[in-house]
């Protein structure tokens, strides 16, 4: 593969920095990144279309007006077929490499089971990326120059936030195949808040949340089937006044799914997100500060 193919993720990530940011929010995309280099595209058994299929489309989009409510959004612009930053730095499958992995590669969670680690086997379908091995040098450059610098930022906007209002909520953006749902037990939903069954924010979050987007007509569940990951569960502290809450979104709310065009209803689901957290910020941002001190 090419040598350098970060260069074409320059910048790997962006973040939309409001005017004055006047709540302890900070809003994260980390799987809406759409550039696929050609060194990637052409190390790949499938098309830019097909390895999409992993890929949060138009996320980064949907929350873009929440920068107005007064809170950062950080977005990557690599692919997370590429590389995933919702994982451990070193989740890596040793059938994908020529060579020795580093002793501290996880090399047996179940994500590196699934094909769906650092750097990804699979896309979300299941169909394998790579026509032949990469190198594990190759895995420990994306890791050090995309993996490392984007966490680097995301706490470095969570601590600010904290240091400026004494305590920092991190939203974490994603969406959800509409197939996804029909696996579990007759579920349905529009939206999944992830919470790690309540142990990676206050559930006072959890219930605001939830509320205004019930208000606003959509369906909303809890945890099932997605509570949250890497990002998560390692951001949220309560106890320490870390707030981290994951929305997943029904793709199907916006976008075609087959084509990856948005619908109709695209602008008036971003509203109504702006229209929730702004609710949220309102209602419960001011006492989250409380909350750490009662759980302490």
């Amino acid at each position: 593969m090419n040598p350098t193919p970060e260069l074409e993720f320059d910048p790997p990530f962006v973040i939309a920095e409001p005017a004055r940011h006047a709540i302890p929010f900070v809003f994260n995309v980390p799987h809406a990144g759409a550039i696929y280099p050609d060194a990637f595209l052409t190390a790949s058994r499938l098309d830019a279309h097909a390895l999409r299929r992993s890929e949060d489309a138009y996320v980064d989009a949907l929350f873009g007006d929440v920068v107005t409510l007064g809170a950062p959004l950080m977005a990557a612009r690599f692919p997370r077929a590429y590389l995933d930053v919702n994982r451990e730095p070193y989740e890596l499958d040793p059938r994908m490499f020529e060579g020795r992995l580093p002793p501290f590669a996880n090399t047996r969670s179940m994500r590196v089971a699934g094909g769906l680690g650092t750097v990804p086997r699979v896309v979300a379908d299941g169909q394998e990326i790579y026509r032949g091995r990469l190198t594990v040098e190759e895995a420990l450059r994306r890791v050090e120059w995309l993996y490392k610098p984007y966490h680097r930022a995301l706490r470095q906007l969570v601590q600010r936030t904290a240091r400026q209002f004494g305590h920092a909520v991190l939203i974490d953006c994603h969406s959800m195949p509409s197939t996804s749902l029909g696996r579990e037990e007759g579920i349905k939903a529009d939206m999944v808040l992830g919470d790690r069954y309540g142990t990676s924010c206050a559930t006072a979050l959890t219930d605001s949340v939830e509320a205004a987007l019930r208000a606003r007509g959509y369906i909303v569940v809890r945890n099932k089937p997605y509570a949250g990951g890497f990002i998560t569960e390692h951001y949220g502290e309560p106890v320490l006044g870390r707030h981290a809450l994951q929305i997943e979104i029904n793709r199907s709310l916006y976008m075609d799914e087959r084509t990856l065009t948005k619908r109709d209803g695209f602008e008036m689901l971003g509203a109504d997100l702006q229209a929730c957290f702004a609710q949220v910020a309102a209602e419960i941002g001011p006492y989250l500060g409380s909350m750490r001190i009662a759980a302490e």
